[in-house]
């Protein structure tokens, strides 16, 4: 996704790195979904809100038709989930369940957060549990974005889940998809490209330009970590490739060389 054009922030992805400070996941103190929901809505911009409803197409068919937004901003979500950090993942559960879209990436980014500060399997395992339970409110791009890679990921790094993954890839819902696309950044940013280049290549005929859109940007994340990794999906690939797809892919390329991959189209 084109993140220059995206009015949130310019830091969808990531995830807070620092160190757990306890044994275990137990917070010293225990607070309420709630409790963050109405922090939430004393940040509420309703000039925002309608700017991001705009770019999100809430509209009659748009892909976020039904959504509603308080108009906060990534950093201040960012912010929150570091104030409630006392949250335990099942009353998050609550904030990803919310009609309002930043209370349900507030939920994700919880998540996140704590999977990525514990050091409790069976604490990870409950969060992966929940975020594939609760995936139907997972109902737009940068929700996806934001989460996938960062629990998904690593946990398939250590627990492959090859069912679970192809019946994401397979599903007939969008937002599955690009979970599945999603997912596999963390292998690319580790050294191991072969789930993004395997999902790559089952969604080839994929018809969403989100799905196009997803792909390319993970083989050119894929390539830019290996080149030659990237030019050899081409040269199998590129005369089938979605257009969308091969432009996102080549994006880094020289532009001599961009020319040539799209002249195969």
């Amino acid at each position: 996704m084109d993140q220059s054009r995206d009015p949130w922030s310019s830091n969808v992805l990531g995830a807070p790195q620092a160190p757990f400070r306890t044994l275990d996941y137990i917070p010293a103190v225990t607070m309420k979904a709630n409790d963050f929901s109405q922090w939430l809505h004393r940040q509420r911009n309703p000039d925002r809100a309608l700017e991001v409803a705009r770019f999100f197409q809430v509209f009659p068919g748009g892909y976020a038709e039904h959504d509603r937004f308080l108009g906060i901003a990534v950093p201040k979500l960012r912010e929150g989930v570091r104030l409630f950090r006392g949250i335990l993942p099942l009353e998050v559960v609550e904030l990803v369940k919310s009609p309002w879209h930043e209370e349900r990436m507030a939920g994700l980014l919880c998540w996140v957060d704590a999977f990525a500060r514990s050091r409790c399997e069976a604490t990870q395992r409950e969060i992966v549990a929940l975020y594939l339970r609760h995936r139907d409110h997972i109902d737009n791009w940068d929700l996806v974005d934001c989460s996938s890679h960062l629990i998904l990921g690593p946990w398939w790094e250590k627990f492959p889940d090859p069912q679970t993954f192809r019946m994401l890839v397979a599903s007939s819902v969008v937002w599955d998809r690009r979970i599945a696309v999603l997912s596999t950044f963390h292998g690319i940013r580790h050294g191991a490209p072969r789930a993004c280049l395997d999902v790559c290549e089952a969604l080839l005929g994929d018809r969403h330009d989100l799905i196009h859109k997803a792909t390319g940007w993970m083989l050119r994340e894929a390539g830019k970590r290996d080149v030659g990794v990237l030019q050899e999906f081409l040269e199998r690939h590129a005369t089938r490739m979605p257009r969308t797809m091969l432009r996102y892919s080549i994006e880094k390329f020289p532009e001599d060389e961009r020319r040539k991959w799209l002249a195969k189209r």
